[in-house]
Parts: structure tokens; sequence; C-alpha cells
């Protein structure tokens, strides 16, 4: 019966990462879509290609997901509570692809650990959840506004007498760096965070003795997620390309850049799981700062905000709810 149980919620955890796939495909690619830099199947195939490499290149975020956020009891309590976590976090990862809106699957998932282990028996680090989690929900579109404004600035200054025209085709090319970048990034970042949950249940099921990230995992991790960015997410594509700003080539590639140096820095120095969403998000805006207040649709930016804030407690009460559903599995 546990070996059911873990096969089980290995398998929901891979639903969770193809989810995540079509969910988040438009933190890498949206960008380069709106400026025409990229077609949108060759965007969406080199994201999937990017996001399956990205998710080879480091385990710090999986550590933090899967023993730095909640302890999960061993046996079928603990197997529950991971089940119940991942239901609540795909829930909402429907409900706000349904609607178009960019959230964060990362925090998705984390409000579900939370959530479903206030009902059951594991206990919540809540230290490492507002280290790990708060504090960079807030910062990390705040430093992805700031960097990709600084950036932009530097662009604008530096080619300021060159022809417009010329300068548009040489970004142009230049994005399809930028969006491989963000791509990897996204794939270090969120394919860890399932990684980390699968590991989870290896040890509540007696599997693990101790936390390491097996290749297996990698690979199934990395799979799923790339399944998932080829599947498309073409409603948050229009979202971020374009509802928020009409971005041009240069601003395009200035957004990527950022959000992609604040990717790599908070996975590999900080081992913490920010939001994708939510930094290539505040990059964009910060591009879209540097032409006119007028241009950003701020009321667009305010809708998503409201998406990131709800984003833990909703998916900690679905998960909740789902925990008392399963409760009878332990």
């Amino acid at each position: 019966m546990d070996l059911a149980i873990v096969i089980s919620v290995i398998a929901v955890a891979l639903v969770f990462d193809f989810t995540n796939g079509f969910h988040d495909a438009a933190n890498a690619i949206a960008t380069s879509i709106s400026t025409r830099a990229l077609t949108p199947r060759v965007a969406l195939g080199m994201a999937a290609v990017f996001n399956f490499v990205g998710a080879f290149i480091g385990t710090g975020v999986a550590a933090t997901v899967g023993k730095g956020i909640v302890d999960a009891p061993q046996g079928r309590q603990g197997l529950v509570l991971v089940l119940a976590a991942l239901a609540g976090a795909i829930a909402w990862n429907l409900i706000t692809w349904w609607l178009g809106l960019p959230s964060s699957s990362s925090h998705a998932l984390i409000g579900g650990l939370v959530g479903s282990a206030i009902v059951s028996s594991g206990g919540v680090h809540w230290d490492g959840v507002v280290e790990k989690v708060v504090i960079p929900m807030f910062l990390s579109p705040l430093v992805g506004f700031g960097l990709a404004f600084l950036v932009m600035i530097g662009i604008l200054w530096s080619f300021r007498n060159r022809n417009p025209h010329r300068i548009g085709q040489g970004f142009r090319h230049a994005q399809t760096a930028s969006a491989a970048a963000m791509a990897l990034g996204h794939g270090l970042q969120d394919a860890q965070k399932t990684m980390g949950v699968i590991v989870m249940a290896l040890i509540a099921g007696g599997y693990q003795d101790t936390f390491h990230v097996p290749l297996w995992v990698v690979f199934v991790a990395a799979g799923a997620i790339s399944l998932g960015t080829l599947s498309g997410g073409h409603r948050i594509i229009r979202t971020l390309g374009r509802r928020i700003i009409h971005l041009d080539p240069a601003r395009g590639f200035a957004a990527e850049s950022a959000a992609s140096a604040v990717l790599y820095t908070t996975a590999f120095v900080f081992s913490a799981p920010i939001s994708t969403t939510q930094t290539i998000t505040g990059a964009i805006l910060g591009v879209g700062a540097t032409k006119r207040a007028s241009a950003v649709r701020w009321g667009v930016g305010v809708n998503i905000a409201w998406a990131w804030v709800l984003t833990l407690p909703a998916a900690a009460l679905m998960a909740a709810i789902a925990h008392v559903l399963l409760s009878p599995l332990a």
C-alpha cells in the first residue's frame, strides 16, 4: 500500500511539474514572441530544451523545498501531506492559468506544503518560510524592476546616436540568447522544486534515509517541466508579452537579462525558491518605466500583484481541503 501511495505521489508531482511548465512557459518566451524575435513554435521548443538542461545544474533549491519548509512525518501521514500539497498547488495553477494570470507555481507549491502541514501532524519551519519564501517574494520583483530599469537606461545611453532600426534588429537577434538564459534559469529554479517534493515522499515512504536527489528524479522532473513548456500556456504569454506594455527588442532583451541574473543569483547563492513569474514581471515593468508612465498598463500589474499575494494562502487552503479529503489514506 505504501509503495502504491509513493508512486501516486511521484505521478502527481510530475503532473504538477507539467502544469508548472505550461503555466510558466511565458516567463522565458513572452517577451521574445511579442517583439517577434522568435516565432511561438521556435520559442517554445528552445524554452523546453533549456528548461531540461537547467534542471541538471543545481540542487540547492530542491533541498530548501524538500527539507527547509515543512517536516513530513514518516509513513502514510507524510505521503498524504505531500499528496495534498501537490493537489492544492495544481488546483491553483489551473485556476490562474484559466484566468490568464501569471501567478507563481513556486509559491503555489510552498503554500500547498504549508497548508497541508498545518492540518496534519507535520511541522512548518516558519523561519524558513519567511527567510526563503516571503522575503524573496517581495524582493525578487523589486530587484528585477530596478536591475532591468538600470540595464535599459544603460542601453538607451550607449546607443543614443545609433540608427534605431539597426539597433532593433541587433537586439532582436540578442533576444535569442537572453530568452535561452531565462529558460535555463526557469529550469534551474522550478524543476528543482518538484525534485524536492519527490525526495520528500521517498524519505517519508522509507525509500531514502537522507536528503539527496537521485539522477532518475532529476531526469523525470526535467522531462515533465519540458513537456509542459512545449505545450504552451498561451493565455499567460499574452498577458506578459502584450498586456503590460508594448515591448521593443531592446526592452525585451533588458528584461530577460535582468530577470535571468536574479534567478541565477538566488539559486546558486541563497538556494531560495523564488518565483520566475514575479521576477520577469517586475523586470518588464522596470523596462517599461524607462519609456513613460502612461506606456505601462499599471492596472494589469495590480491584478497580477493581487494574484501573487493570494497564491500562498489560496494554495494553502486548497491543500488543507485536499488533506481532509485524503486523510482516510493515512
